[in-house]
């Protein structure tokens, strides 16, 4: 949350209580509860809409962003000694001595403990200025549990690297899970989950409302590409040069690789960015420089073409054991002949990506490195080869708000995407980079590498 109360124009509300206040809150609070199991009347649905409502105005009153528009109170004006406000409680974190009342504020009201300022610290911190982003980074949520690990979901999951929840967590936490379910799917607008600054560049990271499997899936795609094609034009209208496409928001099947919006917009003054040169860059870096020869193993994608032809140039030979794979390969001349088919499954380099099969991985020899070009990681069935992380690089230290993780990866450490939409927009680059369209892998890397980030090492 740290990048919310940066952002805030109302007085801190988020402080540390003592422990026996803490005591004496939890007590109070459980009166309810307690009163309904001694009467006999407790129910799992009252305690979890109990518990519910409690848990999102406590967190409501603290999270020190005024987001309640003036509207509501001018529809339903009773409203106002019923519902409390971020900056009504922020005014008893400063004054003590006034707005006592916690979520109903008529109480405050009928003594006469209001502070005198409040209404108008209300009205300024809702006229307080938007930040703009000079760059967006577009991804969407993974698995059901995965928005747990925003920053602002639990400050525990988001600090480390994203993890299946454990089995007791899931049970505890499914009406929570499925609650956000439902909201995700009505909202439906890409959200900001998180706000960085590098350099002179305003960051900020958005997450489209959907899962994993639906992207996998054909019936929702429209549904999706409305909702990218929706952020990049609410990105264009705030002012972003750049907007970087995460995870399976580039995806191919999807959008031709970002080209769809292009397409459908040509006259587009943010540039769209895949980063597939940087994640090739990546990848062609994280190879040993004594490899003479790789496989490549998982469906073939832009990014694995880019890597194949580096590396046919280098007089590395690319191995597949696919057959359509290895014809589409074999027509760009330029590769030679170099791209070879066949079922071996020696080599200790493989290049991986999506639909690589547990029974390819069991062929593996011991000591194989598996080097990830898509942007999801490929699951983990040998514990005698090495994985190495999917394309990202090291973020500078002075790349600042940086306390979450992106998904899988550690802290501090970017997806290939995310760093190319800021490297694309520190170097002023006036093109898009999606559909067919690769960079210069060598210009984008050194590039990468002159605005301070660096590569991860390499398991051996």
């Amino acid at each position: 949350m740290v990048c919310l109360y940066e952002t805030s124009t109302i007085t801190l509300a988020a402080l540390v209580h003592p422990f026996a206040e803490q005591l004496m809150y939890f007590s109070l609070m459980a009166i309810p509860l307690m009163g309904m199991v001694i009467s006999g009347t407790i129910s799992i649905l009252a305690a979890f809409a109990y518990i519910t409502y409690i848990d999102f105005m406590n967190d409501m009153g603290h999270c020190n962003i005024e987001f309640i528009p003036q509207w509501i109170y001018t529809v339903f004006p009773p409203l106002k000694y019923l519902l409390y406000t971020p900056t009504f409680h922020s005014r008893h974190h400063t004054h003590f001595r006034t707005n006592y009342s916690l979520f109903v504020p008529l109480y405050d009201y009928i003594y006469g403990t209001v502070d005198q300022s409040t209404d108008d610290v209300y009205e300024t911190s809702l006229a307080r200025q938007e930040e703009l982003p000079d760059v967006v980074h577009l991804t969407h949520l993974t698995t059901v549990d995965s928005i747990y690990h925003l920053q602002l979901g639990l400050a525990s999951m988001a600090s480390n690297p994203y993890k299946p929840s454990k089995w007791y967590l899931m049970v505890i936490m499914w009406p929570v899970t499925c609650w956000s379910m439902i909201m995700t799917w009505v909202y439906g607008h890409a959200f900001v989950s998180e706000r960085n600054a590098f350099k002179k560049l305003k960051l900020q990271s958005w997450v489209v409302p959907r899962y994993n499997m639906q992207y996998s899936s054909n019936s929702p795609r429209k549904g999706i590409n409305n909702l990218i094609e929706e952020a990049i034009l609410k990105a264009e209208k705030k002012g972003a040069k750049v907007l970087s496409l995460g995870l399976r928001n580039q995806h191919e099947e999807l959008n031709m690789n970002g080209e769809l919006y292009i397409q459908r917009h040509p006259q587009l003054r943010i540039k769209i960015v895949d980063g597939s040169s940087l994640a090739a860059a990546i990848v062609l870096q994280s190879i040993p420089k004594e490899t003479t020869q790789v496989i490549l193993r998982g469906k073939l994608s832009k990014v694995a073409s880019t890597i194949a032809l580096a590396l046919c140039q280098k007089g590395i030979q690319v191995i597949t054991g696919n057959k359509n794979e290895y014809m589409k390969l074999k027509q760009n001349e330029e590769l030679g002949t170099n791209v070879v088919l066949s079922e071996s499954y020696n080599q200790k380099i493989w290049l991986v990506g999506d639909g690589l099969t547990e029974k390819e991985q069991l062929k593996a020899s011991k000591g194989t490195i598996f080097i990830p070009f898509s942007p999801l990681p490929p699951r983990k069935v040998r514990e005698d080869c090495y994985y190495h992380a999917t394309p990202a690089m090291v973020a500078p230290k002075s790349l600042e708000n940086l306390h979450s993780c992106e998904n899988w990866l550690e802290r501090r450490v970017m997806s290939a995407a995310r760093v190319a939409g800021i490297v694309h927009a520190l170097e002023g680059w006036d093109v898009h980079e999606c559909g067919n369209s690769v960079f210069n892998t060598e210009k984008v890397w050194e590039a990468a590498l002159q605005h301070g980030f660096r590569p991860l090492t390499v398991p051996t």
